[in-house]
C-alpha cells in the first residue's frame, strides 16, 4: 500500500527505518511544526517515505534519531521536499543536520512558471489527484500525544506523491533547458540557516490604531511592544499569546498605575491579569517616569 506507514518508536523499527533509506536512490520527507503558538517554531514530527514506507519519527521521543543526519548528507540519495526551507532551518537547529542533493517541488514548480503553489495545487496540476488537505488539520496541536487518526493521514499525504511530483517536474525542467537554473536554487536552498527571531524596534508604529495615540501613549506602547517581545522569547510563546496587538492599544489609553486599576480597566482576562499583572503596570509605570 502506497500509504503504509510506520511511527518508529522503538530500536528496532530504527534499524528498519535506516536499512531502508539506505538502500533508497529517493526519499520524500517533510515535518510537522507549531510556529503559530510558540515563539520559536516547535518540531513535532518528521515524516519520511521511500518506496515501500512511510516513516513518522517524534522528536518528542527520546530515542535517537541521528542516523537521519547520515541520510540528509548523503549525496547519492535524493531528498523530495515542497517549500522544504523552513523544514531544513529547523532540523539544523534541532539535529545539526546538513542537507545534499535536494529536490525542492515548491521552487521546481515556481521555475517552470506554476502560480499555484501550494502542495495540493502543484499535484492537481501536475498529476491530476487532489489532495484534501484540511487547514483545521494544519494548525491543530501536533505535540499532543497520542496524534488524531486526521493527523496521522494528513502528515503520510505530505510525502506520498512527492516522488511521482518529482519526475514530473524534474522531466519538465530538462525538457526546457532549466537544470543548471534548478541546481542552484537546489543548493543554494541546502545552505540555509535558521535564525532567532530579533525585534522590530519601530514595530509598536506599525500596529492598527498607534498613530492615533498621544507621545505619552505611544511611549507607553513602545515600552509594552518591548516587553512582550522579551517574555514570548523567554517563555517560547507566541507575541499575541501573551498580549494581542489590541491590547497594546488599549492599555496605554486607560488610567492604569497598579494591580486594581489594570483589574478595573477590563481590558485584559482575569488570568493574564494574574499572569503578567504586575509586570505590565511596571512597564506603564516605567513609561511615564
Amino acid at each position: 500500500m502506497r500509504n503504509s506507514w510506520i511511527w518508529v518508536d522503538n530500536r528496532q523499527k530504527i534499524n528498519t527505518a535506516r536499512k531502508d533509506m539506505q538502500s533508497s536512490a529517493i526519499i520524500s520527507m517533510d515535518t510537522e511544526y507549531d510556529s503559530f503558538r510558540y515563539f520559536h517554531e516547535k518540531l513535532c514530527l518528521i515524516q519520511i517515505k521511500t518506496e515501500r514506507m512511510t516513516y513518522l519519527f517524534d522528536p518528542l521521543d527520546p530515542l535517537d534519531f541521528s542516523f537521519l543526519g547520515i541520510i540528509f548528507s548523503d549525496p547519492e540519495i535524493i531528498k523530495i521536499m515542497h517549500a522544504g526551507d523552513n523544514d531544513i532551518r529547523i532540523l539544523k537547529r534541532d539535529y545539526q543536520f546538513e542537507f545534499k542533493n535536494i529536490f525542492d517541488t515548491h521552487r521546481a514548480a515556481s521555475l517552470l512558471g506554476c502560480h499555484y503553489l501550494s502542495l495540493a495545487s502543484v499535484i492537481f496540476s501536475y498529476l491530476g489527484i487532489e489532495l484534501n488537505k484540511s487547514k483545521q488539520v494544519q494548525r491543530s496541536r501536533w505535540e499532543n500525544r497520542p496524534l488524531t487518526d486526521e493527523q496521522i493521514n494528513y502528515a503520510v499525504q505530505d510525502t506520498l506523491y512527492l516522488a511521482d511530483l518529482y519526475i514530473r517536474l524534474k522531466g519538465e525542467i530538462k525538457q526546457k533547458g532549466l537544470e543548471d537554473n534548478a541546481s542552484g536554487i537546489f543548493e543554494k536552498m541546502a545552505e540555509v540557516r535558521w535564525h532567532e527571531k530579533t525585534l522590530d524596534p519601530g514595530g509598536y508604529l506599525k500596529i492598527k490604531g498607534a498613530k492615533k495615540l498621544s507621545d505619552h501613549q505611544k511611549s507607553c506602547l513602545k515600552t509594552l511592544f518591548r516587553w512582550r517581545f522579551q517574555t514570548a522569547k523567554e517563555t517560547n510563546t507566541a507575541c499575541f499569546m501573551i498580549l494581542s496587538n489590541q491590547n497594546l492599544v488599549d492599555l496605554p489609553n486607560s488610567d492604569i498605575h497598579s494591580i486594581e486599576s489594570l483589574k478595573k480597566a477590563g481590558k485584559l482576562s482575569p488570568k493574564k491579569v494574574r499572569i503578567f499583572g504586575q509586570e505590565i503596570v511596571e512597564a506603564l509605570n516605567q513609561s511615564t517616569q
